[in-house]
């Protein structure tokens, strides 16, 4: 991953050893991340106190290219900030209902500026095809549409990963075909095969572990989480062969296991 600056931090017993297993490039991850969120925290540049940063909670939408769009007020702090400085971020964190420190999260650092009428229609029917609710104000005379142009992006993966994401990589990326149905992939695999997953740890990841949950799943593989005697752990495993749709990842799931079974045998 030339394009990417990537490091590493102790991961707190999660760290996986042994070679890197393919796996999605950052910039792919992150357009992945922020296309599954729909509200994100919002930063900018407060007016009142110049230099210090403002947080707001803010619903936001994608543009084609991955480019945040908001729907704010002229009466909102935020927006007052904005047209003093237009410079923001975004940070978008994913949704796991556990340990928010090994979530996936991202930062979009970009410069937010009001939508010109020949483009409100269009961003109009993104946004409100993610915000139903915002259909009761979104006529109001003193909200607009402002689009964020992304200038930089820093993806955290979790424990272990992270690392800054050139903006045309990032604005380039396609969602991981796989985006909309990984938490039911996700689910089934950790409630009906437990005893699957310890066998493509035990063969795919050389992890002899006595628990093992799936934690994340794209179209190169997926990450488990590992229970070894004391010691919590994670480990990539890479498929044997693409997926691109819940129907192929399947498919390859079955021949990985019946494989894993073939050379225990």
């Amino acid at each position: 991953m030339a394009n990417e600056s990537q490091g590493r931090h102790a991961s707190g017993g999660e760290a996986s050893e042994g070679p890197p297993v393919p796996e999605p490039t950052y910039a792919e991850r992150a357009r992945t991340l922020v296309h599954l969120g729909r509200v994100g925290s919002l930063s900018t540049l407060s007016r009142k106190q110049p230099g210090w940063p403002f947080g707001s909670v803010m619903p936001y939408a994608l543009d084609p290219q991955g480019r945040p769009i908001v729907l704010i007020s002229t009466m909102a702090m935020h927006t007052q900030n904005l047209l003093g400085d237009p410079r923001a971020s975004l940070l978008v964190t994913q949704d796991t209902g556990g340990d928010v420190l090994g979530a996936g999260r991202v930062t979009l650092l970009g410069k937010a500026a009001e939508v010109s009428e020949p483009g409100r229609l269009s961003v109009r029917q993104l946004y409100l095809a993610r915000h139903e609710n915002a259909r009761y104000w979104v006529d109001f005379d003193d909200f607009a549409f402002y689009r964020m142009d992304v200038v930089d992006v820093y993806f955290v993966g979790g424990f272990g990963v992270m690392g800054w994401v050139a903006a045309e990589h990032y604005l380039a990326a396609e969602v991981d075909p796989l985006a909309g149905a990984a938490p039911e992939i996700i689910r089934h695999m950790n409630a009906d095969h437990a005893d699957s997953l310890l066998l493509l740890s035990r063969v795919f990841a050389g992890v002899e572990a006595s628990e093992a949950q799936v934690t994340a799943v794209d179209r190169l593989g997926f990450h488990l989480r590992l229970k070894t005697g004391d010691r919590a752990r994670g480990a990539r495993v890479a498929f044997t062969r693409e997926a691109r749709s819940p129907r192929e990842a399947r498919a390859v799931l079955v021949e990985m296991v019946k494989l894993a079974r073939q050379k225990l045998s």
